[in-house]
């Protein structure tokens, strides 16, 4: 029996300590990457203020013009049979958001049949409408904010029906 003990006493220790019996090792190698990716904020396009030529009148014998230039300060003008009478006015103003530095194309389309009406239907023409000086096409700033100015000019008739007159236009913006 004690040759039996002896007999497993030794093939313990062989099977641990043996490298024949160990696990083999293989060669290795480890690389690193980078995982990435980019989201972007939200975009949008909101109205601020409305384009508002404010309180005016006529003399009964010449049209004229009311115009709002397309800047922060929207200045009133008006020729013509038009005088401007003192009351708040403004240029439209739209805030956007879009990726910082992000190129955004921007359409302007004005009231339907370039008309301002009132309930009565009596209309005034939309001569035209424009954006600020920065154009059409602009670049977001590096926190992804701009802002659009939007004006007009407006004709109304020698004797133009009193009313409050109004229409949508809309500011599209695309972004690329």
């Amino acid at each position: 029996m004690r040759f039996h003990v002896y007999f497993a006493a030794v093939a313990a220790s062989v099977a641990v300590s043996s490298p024949a019996v160990a696990q083999q090792a293989f060669p290795s190698d480890d690389a690193q990457a980078t995982a990435r990716g980019v989201v972007l904020q939200q975009h949008s396009l909101l109205n601020q203020t409305n384009l508002d030529f404010g309180i005016v009148t006529t003399d009964g014998i010449s049209a004229g013009t009311v115009t709002i230039a397309s800047t922060a300060a929207g200045a009133r003008a008006s020729t013509g049979g038009v005088t401007l009478l003192p009351s708040t006015s403004s240029s439209a103003r739209f805030d956007g958001l879009a990726a910082p530095l992000e190129t955004v194309v921007l359409t302007l389309t004005p009231p339907v049949g370039n008309v301002l009406q009132d309930a009565a239907g009596d209309q005034v023409t939309v001569n035209a409408m424009s954006v600020d000086a920065a154009g059409l096409t602009r670049t977001a700033n590096a926190s992804g904010n701009f802002t659009v100015y939007v004006g007009g000019d407006f004709g109304l008739t020698a004797n133009q029906p009193a009313g409050v007159y109004s229409a949508d236009f809309n500011l599209n913006a695309e972004y690329q």
